[in-house]
Formats: structure tokens, C-alpha cells, sequence
């Protein structure tokens, strides 16, 4: 009786998270699987080239909250709350050109399927680009964007003069299956729709 039991509160907790997480698209659609995984991870590895000694010149990767809008309400477009005070945003001044890497393995899926990591299975991104501060209503979008969901965010502190960015795509490379990395171009990106629709 208790293993039916346990049975039973582990398939609804499965069916819980298939819900909530939806389904991923199929991998031959590269630029709606880049979508679904752009939309559904909230922190990027973003590589900067350092300025800093003593590794001026070279890579430099760091970890930061994205969001591309609130839960439900994908825009395509990687929006940060970025500080001067950071070292990777320092590295930005100098030079804007970036790259970030998102994974399925930042949620629960590929645990869930038993996917490793660095399985191509488990979908990743990386994104070429570079970074721009954003004013206006676009400014307005990324904080409703971000605080929706990192509300931690509303209580860091004031003094670090913080300020909202996006993430200007040039180049989307997606692996998501075998047979090595795909690209998907800025307008085959935003084209597509994380459910499968086109905007």
C-alpha cells in the first residue's frame, strides 16, 4: 500500500512539473528550441574580454539573472540589472562584445530525463552580441521583465547606481542534438515562438 502510495505522489509530482515546465520543441526546429531555453532559464554564464590585469585580453566568465520577460511572456531579448562596480561590466566599457550560454541544465529537465550536462540532448545556447543600456520603455519592460522574476532585485542596494541592459544578438548558436552546434540567425530567432506559434 505504501509503495502505491509513493507511486502515486511521485507521478503527480512528475506531471507537476510537465506542466509547469512545458514541452521542448522538437530539436529540428533549432530556432524555437533557442527560444524555449532563452525564456525558460534565469541566469546566464556571460564571457567578457577582460581588461583587467593580469589577464587583460583574454575570456572572462561570469554569472548573471536574465530574464526575456516575465514567465509566459517571451521577447527573444536577454535583459540584465547591471552595476559599473562589477568587474565583467567594467570589461563592457571598454568593449561591448560579449557572448552568453544558457542551459537546460539551469532547470530541471535534463536532470529530470537523465540527460549529463554536456550531453547534447540537454539543449544549450550561446548568443554573440554585445550589450546596450537601455532608457525609456524598454527600460520599463526589462525591470518588469527581471523584478517579476528575481524580486530580490527590488532590495539590492541603491548606492550601486544600477541600471537595465539588453543583450543585442548578432548570432544564436543552438546544440540540441547529435550531429554538432547549429546557427539561427536574429531574425529566425525572434521569428519563432518558445510555444510553437510565430509572434
Amino acid at each position: 500500500m505504501q509503495t502505491m502510495s509513493t507511486f502515486l505522489r511521485t507521478t503527480c509530482l512528475l506531471l507537476l512539473v510537465a506542466s509547469s515546465w512545458g514541452r521542448v520543441p522538437p530539436h529540428d526546429q533549432v530556432a524555437r528550441v533557442a527560444r524555449f531555453i532563452a525564456h525558460r532559464c534565469d541566469w546566464t554564464s556571460m564571457a567578457t574580454i577582460s581588461s583587467h590585469k593580469p589577464v587583460v585580453g583574454q575570456p572572462f566568465s561570469n554569472v548573471f539573472s536574465v530574464s526575456d520577460g516575465p514567465r509566459g511572456s517571451s521577447s527573444g531579448v536577454p535583459y540584465m540589472y547591471l552595476t559599473r562596480m562589477e568587474i565583467s561590466v567594467q570589461d563592457l566599457e571598454v568593449n561591448p562584445q560579449a557572448s552568453l550560454s544558457m542551459s537546460l541544465a539551469q532547470t530541471g529537465y535534463c536532470r529530470q530525463q537523465g540527460f549529463d550536462p554536456q550531453s547534447p540532448l540537454c539543449a544549450h545556447i550561446i548568443l554573440s552580441g554585445s550589450v546596450l543600456e537601455v532608457n525609456g520603455t524598454e527600460a520599463d519592460f526589462a525591470k518588469k521583465s527581471l523584478f517579476s522574476r528575481h524580486p530580490e532585485m527590488m532590495d539590492w542596494p541603491s548606492d550601486h547606481n544600477w541600471f537595465f541592459a539588453k543583450f543585442n544578438i548578432t548570432q544564436v548558436w543552438v546544440l540540441d542534438y547529435f550531429g554538432g552546434v547549429k546557427t539561427v540567425s536574429p531574425d529566425e530567432y525572434f521569428q519563432a515562438s518558445p510555444n510553437g506559434k510565430h509572434n
